[in-house]
């Protein structure tokens, strides 16, 4: 005979194990047996308040991200949805059926705030990058750099011709992207002026960023990301952004280089 749904009448109590309804081959599985937060909360200490109310972990939110890297969710957005909705996605994040998600506009006030100013992702990414070599992943015999170009977002149209004559103070223009780029001006070296003298474009909303093209396609604005990898098991000890030129990801590929040998204590070879 034909069978039906229940009557839609809720139990009074349920039993119920989120552990159990996670494959144990899952991805977020093999992960979460490589992670240790033990000294996160220690690290984040100065940049919290000793009065208030208690905010989110902060182990809650490097294990979101986590996610978002993992299963390519950019929005913030969408990924508090995805968490709230996804029973692997909460077993990771440790958070129970009633558990509340925090709100995606919590990570954008961290992430540009606390953790920024922290350095966080950085000692995180460190981190990883210290297992990886107490495991014997990393040989330290020999290196390779390689770059990727990232468009930014910056619009075509709001552009200037080179970096002369530009109201950097006019009103509505002195946003967090502006004041970063005049900041890195008034702080840093000489080459990065020689630079910004010889530019033909430069975006209103993101100086930073650079106007480059690629093979067979229109001009747009763009950043690098620089990557330093050890050869042995494709393990990446460095990563750094720049200006989409090839001045700058060779300044940033000796940077890097230099980094790690100093913070690895490596013998590079490259």
């Amino acid at each position: 005979m034909m069978g039906q749904l229940p009557p839609g009448q809720n139990a009074l109590f349920y039993e119920f194990s989120i552990d159990d309804h996670v494959p144990q081959d899952h991805l977020l599985r093999a992960l979460d047996q490589f992670l240790d937060f033990g000294e996160l909360r220690t690290y984040l200490l100065p940049y919290y308040s000793a009065i208030g109310r208690p905010s989110i972990d902060p182990e809650l939110m490097i294990r979101m991200l986590l996610i978002g890297y993992c299963y390519g969710i950019r929005s913030e957005r969408r990924l508090c949805e995805e968490v709230h909705l996804n029973l692997a996605y909460r077993w990771f994040c440790r958070l129970g059926l009633e558990d509340q998600v925090p709100n995606h506009s919590t990570f954008s006030k961290n992430r540009h705030g606390r953790y920024r100013d922290a350095e966080l992702f950085r000692h995180v990414f460190e981190s990883v990058v210290t297992r990886c070599m107490d495991e014997g992943l990393v040989a330290g015999e020999g290196f390779a750099v390689d770059a990727s170009i990232i468009k930014a977002d910056a619009n075509r149209a709001r552009g200037f011709p080179g970096n002369e004559g530009v109201d950097w103070e006019r009103p509505g223009r002195k946003t967090r992207a502006v004041r970063e780029y005049l900041d890195a001006l008034d702080n840093d070296s000489e080459q990065i002026t020689t630079h910004e003298a010889t530019r033909k474009a430069i975006s209103l909303t993101d100086p930073s960023s650079c106007w480059t093209s690629s093979v067979g396609g229109p001009a747009f604005y763009a950043y690098s990301t620089n990557y330093l990898i050890d050869t042995q098991c494709a393990i990446i000890v460095d990563a750094r952004g720049c200006s989409a030129t090839l001045r700058q990801e060779r300044a940033v590929a000796r940077t890097m280089l230099d980094y790690a040998q100093e913070r690895f204590s490596l013998n590079l070879k490259c």
